[in-house]
Parts: structure tokens; C-alpha cells; sequence
């Protein structure tokens, strides 16, 4: 796995790490027993401190998902992939479809994000489901 830091993203490097990660971790990308890149490989390749590194790896770990083995490694504890989220689930295909569609339209890649944010929030808001679950509208 390499990691990507955007410095312009506004979001620190360490907390990008933590993010891939658990994203490869949904994906299936990363499963239990995989050991992570080494503070050091991440340094050589992504031009982080290695203490970045380690702090994001000591917050995977206190989140359970990743076991810190002195003198081994960062190995992957926990698996956070579901069945309905691997490469080959019918919901990435249609997914990727609509992506096609999205970009056949002209819309750019900051259009897409926005638009899958904002639906996201609505589908995904506490406030709306529990106003659902309350039988108010949201």
C-alpha cells in the first residue's frame, strides 16, 4: 500500500494516512495479517515525518484496527470490508456506470464529489434518521 498526502487538502498528513487506510481496509485492499508500510517506506515515498506515520498508526491501533509489534511492524487486525463493497459487488458496477454517465454529461471530478457528498449527507444524517425513526420529516 502507498500512501497519497495531498498538502493542499487542508487535512493533516497523519489523518490522511488513518483514512486510507481504513478505506483499504473497506475495500478489501488491506486484510487481517497484511503489515503496513514502515515509517520509513512511507517517508521515502509519500516525503512524510516518519512520526506521522507513527502517530496515525498509534490511532489505527487504539481503534483496534492495526497491532503494533515492536520491532515487526504495523500488522492489520480488523477487517472493515463488507461483501456489498468489494471490487466485484453489483453496487460498484453500477456505481462505476454512473460515474461514466456522470463524465459523458461533462461533469468534472469536484462536480461529482460535491454531488456525492450532498446526497450522502442526506441519505446519511443522524438528524434525518432519527426524525425518519420518529415519524417526522427531516
Amino acid at each position: 500500500m502507498e500512501f497519497r498526502i495531498d498538502r493542499r487538502s487542508g487535512v493533516a498528513a497523519y489523518q490522511q494516512i488513518v483514512q486510507q487506510t481504513k478505506q483499504a481496509l473497506r475495500l478489501g485492499v488491506l486484510v487481517p495479517g497484511d503489515q503496513l508500510p514502515t515509517a520509513k517506506e512511507v517517508a521515502a515515498t509519500s516525503a512524510v515525518n516518519p512520526n506521522t506515520t507513527l502517530k496515525a498508526y498509534r490511532e489505527l491501533d487504539r481503534e483496534g484496527l492495526v497491532e503494533l509489534r515492536p520491532g515487526m511492524g504495523t500488522f492489520v487486525r480488523l477487517s472493515l470490508a463488507r461483501p456489498q463493497s468489494g471490487a466485484n459487488s453489483p453496487l460498484r458496477g453500477e456505481l462505476e456506470a454512473w460515474m461514466e454517465r456522470a463524465q459523458e454529461a461533462g461533469l468534472e471530478q469536484e462536480d461529482v464529489s460535491a454531488l456525492v457528498t450532498s446526497v450522502m449527507e442526506e441519505r446519511y444524517a443522524p438528524t434525518t434518521r432519527a426524525a425518519a425513526g420518529n415519524g417526522e420529516q427531516g
